[in-house]
C-alpha cells in the first residue's frame, strides 16, 4: 500500500517520492563496507559458492534492497509500509550479523 500526499512528491516530477529518514538510512547502509561484506557472506552461504569479500558494490547493495523490498527507488521506503518493514528486517539481520562478527573477533584475540 502506497500513501501519496502532495507534500511527498518531488517538485516538478509527478509520481516520484521524496526520500526521508529510511531512504537516507538505506543509502548510508549501501555505503557501509561492512554491509557489503555481509552481502558477500550471505550470498556465499545462500548459493553454496564462495564469493570473495569486496564483491558487492554500493550499486549491488542498492539493487538488493530495491529487489528485496519490491520498490523502484529507496525514496519509496518512506511511503510504503511493506517495503519499510522489509528494509527494517534486512537492517536488523545485518546488525545481528555484525554483533556476532564482533563477538567472534573478541573471542579470537
Amino acid at each position: 500500500m502506497i500513501t501519496r500526499k502532495p507534500g511527498n512528491l518531488k517538485e516538478g516530477k509527478v509520481g516520484e517520492f521524496k526520500g526521508g529518514h529510511l531512504a537516507r538510512s538505506a543509502a548510508m547502509l549501501c555505503q557501509d563496507p561492512e554491509f557489503r561484506r555481509y552481502l558477500d557472506r550471505a550470498q556465499s552461504h545462500k548459493g553454496g559458492v564462495h564469493i570473495p569479500d569486496g564483491t558487492h558494490s554500493e550499486e549491488d547493495a542498492r539493487d538488493l534492497i530495491l529487489t528485496a523490498c519490491s520498490i523502484g527507488s529507496r525514496a519509496e521506503l518512506d511511503h510504503n509500509v511493506q517495503a519499510a518493514t522489509k528494509f527494517r528486517q534486512i537492517k536488523a539481520h545485518f546488525q545481528r550479523w555484525k554483533s556476532r562478527q564482533a563477538r567472534r573477533e573478541v573471542a579470537n584475540q
